[in-house]
This record gives structure tokens, sequence and C-alpha cells, in this order.
């Protein structure tokens, strides 16, 4: 028993979502003040404890790069593999594939206490009838093609050489892996997508034929008084 745990904990791939990104605003894909210190603290975080990486992959979104190279301010990283398989789905989209012009035109800000709830409402109702194959949301691929572009950089992590991997990417592809890795539906990823925190860190233990999940959705280098007030989900 103690032999295979060790070979399972040989190799680790670390999925970490982005920092907290501009909800509302005309580019919602740019880090604000919180987000980057929040990457940067993840950096800190990695440095303290020895965490180095061999191998590096993110999406082609700023605020995947951006969050890279927060962490990156605390030890040299390997080059980004840029994979479009990490990349988010437009949410915009995802709620005009459900809503008549009308009814987009009476939608609240998403900055405001109930625009921020009624954003998500819709953002969940839309992905579940996308994932369901009810509805095609504009310059979107299927859901099912979503899910597999995540798997596809999973299981290129798993034919190479690296030993520790770090993934900058979107709640919507880390948690459909993460959702895929544990066997689950596709609308119970619709739940951990909602609930992830941005810089959150989620582990997988890599094995020879598959991908293990060990921790989901934590946050250790927010873990003080100063950081839990740092703590967002958008």
């Amino acid at each position: 028993m103690s032999n295979r745990i060790t070979q399972l904990a040989e190799r680790k791939i670390y999925l970490v979502r982005h920092g907290q990104a501009s909800l509302g605003a005309a580019d919602y894909d740019n880090l604000s003040e919180r987000g980057h210190a929040q990457a940067a603290r993840l950096g800190d975080y990695f440095a303290a404890r020895g965490i180095a990486f061999d191998a590096a992959y993110a999406g082609t979104l700023r605020r995947h790069a951006q969050t890279y190279q927060g962490i990156a301010l605390a030890q040299p990283l390997p080059n980004m593999a840029l994979r479009a398989g990490l990349n988010e789905y437009d949410s915009e989209a995802v709620i005009g594939a459900i809503l008549s012009s009308e009814q987009l035109a009476t939608l609240k800000s998403p900055t405001s206490g109930a625009g921020y709830k009624q954003h998500f409402t819709m953002l969940r109702k839309g992905i579940g009838a996308w994932m369901r194959g009810e509805v095609q949301p504009a310059g979107m691929t299927t859901y099912a093609e979503f899910a597999a572009g995540v798997m596809a950089v999973l299981d290129d992590i798993r034919h190479s050489d690296a030993q520790s991997v770090l993934i900058s990417s979107s709640g919507g592809p880390l948690s459909s892996a993460v959702a895929q890795v544990l066997g689950l539906s596709h609308e119970a990823g619709i739940e951990l997508n909602m609930r992830m925190r941005n810089t959150a860190v989620s582990e997988l233990l890599v094995t020879p034929k598959r991908c293990v999940l060990l921790t989901f959705n934590t946050l250790p280098h927010l873990d003080d008084e100063v950081g839990r007030a740092m703590q967002t989900y958008a």
C-alpha cells in the first residue's frame, strides 16, 4: 500500500482558477486590483513551501496570463503552453441563448446585489440548457466539445514526463475537469463551477491510467485574517 501511495504522489497537477476579474465592466477579461493581489499571494505560498513546476498550461484569455504572471512574481515558472481547451465559455452568449432580446434588456447590472444574483441564476439555467443540447450559444462549441477540450489537456499531461504541473484557467473548464475525473454528471459540474473561488487550488494526482482528485477549491494562501477578506467568487 505504501508503494502505491508513493507512486500516486509522484506526479501532481495544480488547477488554479484565475484571480478576481472585472465583473460588470466593459472588459471582464482583466484582473481587478484584488485579483492581482490574490495571484501574487498564491505565488508566495507556492514559493514558501517549495512547490515548483516543470510545466505550465493556460487558456488564451488575458486573466489566465495575468494570474500566471502574478504567481511567477515569487519564483521562475516554465513558459505557458497555451491551450484553447482551457478557455472559459462566453457567459453573455450562454445567457443570451435562453432569453429574448426584450428579457435581456431588463437584466440588472451584475455588480448590484439583486443583479449579481439574477446574473448567476440565469447563467446556471443557460449552462444547463447548453449541456443538454437544448440551446447552442452563439460563437461557442457544443458542451460535449467544451468538456472534451479540458480533458484533452489532462491527457496530454498524463502522457508527458512532467512531474509538477500548473494550470491557470477558469471555473467552467476546471469544474468540468473535476466532475469528469470524479465520474459525476455534467449537471453536477454546474454546482462545482458556481462554488469555485478566485485563485482556488484543486490538486490532481496523475497515475499511468487516469487522474485522481486530491483536493478541491482550496485557498491556503488566503487563510489568514487579511486573506479571508480578499476571498471572492467572480
